[in-house]
């Protein structure tokens, strides 16, 4: 098998909806984590489902010349180390299903937030890896964006916002019937290479239903309660850090509550390395109710992406940078600051139909 079996699988991977850009870190990634026999298996897993749409064993082993036994043993194994997501099907067999870009690779290496020689080396390649260009393959290849920002709760106090359940972390929270809390990848990826400082809180980020089932079984994420989980939320938002979920309505599978230091979108739109809309869903902005403002610049510290500065005695908003996250509504004290549709567009029915639609727009791997 030899060098090509790697090749083949980095190809493979491509293929996903969300795919992972081929570059010789991906390689080394792949040969670090998965034996030859290894790799052969994963690439007998189909690539053309959404993310955490589980294959039947009995689907994988026709194309492997390997008995189901070792299959099977081969498959679990890789499951409790965190490269293939796996779950119990209906017929009470479990399924197995690759990791796709942004959901599950590269955050399982990280999601422990374990301080592991393989952790350390994962993080470094991984941070050669996830670069402008391969974020931009990644994310800006499909007309539908796989994730969008959830507004901070304050910035929906004003009685005159109307607001969808689907708009409101509470709501997402309530529907959920697992959850199960992790670290922050991003954030775990900068400690392990000592690259940024970043003071923020570590384990926050947040899975639901299927996704959270995986974590607590393979021992990546701990399940926790609904209050619990608000409580997370809370202090995110007091911590001024954005809540990034599934371009969804229904069936969110996760919170991120990222920083502008470390995280791959919010970060990136930071420093304006990838313009806004190419890289996230973004469905409102920021205003401000210049009657009740007073200029105390609260909101200008805080903005998580940097696009608000002072201009004499009112705050003025860079509206092609600002991602309507709402963290600038948290400590301003007179409630002026107010969020605007971008648009009239609204997200894809469910987490199914968004990744449905991902794969219909996505371009072939080259």
């Amino acid at each position: 098998m030899g060098e090509d079996i790697y090749k083949k699988l980095a190809g493979h991977l491509a293929s996903l909806g969300m795919g992972y850009p081929e570059k010789e870190e991906l390689l080394e990634i792949l040969r670090d984590n998965f034996t030859p026999l290894e790799a052969e298996v994963a690439l007998a897993i189909p690539t053309k489902v959404i993310p955490f749409e589980p294959a039947p064993v009995s689907g994988i082993v026709p194309h492997l010349s390997i008995s189901r036994e070792e299959v099977e043993s081969i498959l679990l194994n890789l499951a409790q180390r965190g490269l293939l997501f796996s779950k119990k099907m209906e017929d009470g067999n479990r399924g197995y299903a690759l990791q796709q870009f942004g959901y599950g690779f590269p955050q399982t290496f990280f999601w422990r937030g374990v301080n592991t020689p393989n952790a350390k080396k994962m993080a470094e390649l991984v941070a050669k890896y996830s670069g402008k260009e391969q974020l931009k393959e990644a994310y800006g290849n499909t007309k539908t964006k796989a994730f969008r920002y959830l507004p901070a709760t304050p910035s929906f106090e004003p009685e005159s916002h109307a607001v969808f359940p689907f708009e409101m972390m509470e709501e997402v929270i309530k529907k959920v019937k697992v959850i199960a809390l992790a670290h922050c990848p991003c954030r775990v990826t900068a400690q392990l290479i000592g690259k940024k400082k970043c003071d923020h809180p570590l384990e926050n980020c947040i899975k639901y239903d299927e996704l959270a089932e995986y974590l607590i079984e393979q021992g990546i994420g701990k399940e926790i309660t609904k209050k619990e989980a608000l409580e997370v939320i809370r202090k995110s938002e007091e911590a001024g850090l954005v809540h990034m979920v599934d371009n969804a309505r229904e069936g969110i599978k996760h919170t991120c509550n990222c920083c502008g230091c470390c995280c791959w979108s919010v970060g990136t739109i930071r420093r304006k390395k990838i313009p806004r809309d190419v890289l996230m869903a973004t469905y409102f902005l920021r205003e401000t109710d210049l009657e009740k403002c007073t200029g105390c610049g609260h909101c200008v510290d805080i903005c998580p992406v940097q696009v608000i500065h002072m201009e004499g005695d009112f705050p003025v908003i860079d509206k092609d940078w600002c991602i309507g996250c709402g963290v600038c509504a948290v400590p301003c004290p007179v409630g002026a600051v107010k969020l605007v549709r971008k648009s009239d567009a609204l997200p894809p029915r469910d987490f199914k139909e968004l990744h449905q639609e991902i794969l219909r727009e996505r371009k072939p791997a080259s």
